[in-house]
């Protein structure tokens, strides 16, 4: 079971983490929504929880809980620029489909 993180996203989120003054990491797990049936669900993590999963990838810490992790094992998450547009990617190798509206998607 693995969780990796790309270099462009890692220097993002250890930028954010720096300006934000803390962090230990970043928080990704699923929860149940959208069209799909599941979204990901990301956030900034100022400790580690006793229950959390953690791997570590380009120097940053990526804590998962147990639950997501049957959904999430072996996504690497990245973070990408399209024109305009920035924002982190989910490359999920479990993923069957994904909603048109790209907001959920399922295994």
């Amino acid at each position: 079971m693995a969780i990796s993180i790309s270099e462009a996203a890692a220097r993002h989120v250890t930028r954010y983490i720096a300006k934000r003054g803390k962090g230990v990491g970043v928080r990704l797990g699923v929860k149940t929504t959208g069209c799909s049936g599941l979204a990901y669900k990301l956030e900034y993590a100022d400790e580690i929880a006793p229950e959390d999963v953690v791997f570590e990838d380009n120097g940053v810490k990526v804590l998962v809980d147990p639950k997501s992790l049957a959904y999430i094992d072996g996504t690497q998450l990245d973070f990408v620029r399209e024109g305009l547009n920035e924002g982190f990617r989910f490359n999920n190798p479990n993923e069957r489909d994904r909603c048109g509206c790209g907001e959920s998607f399922r295994i």
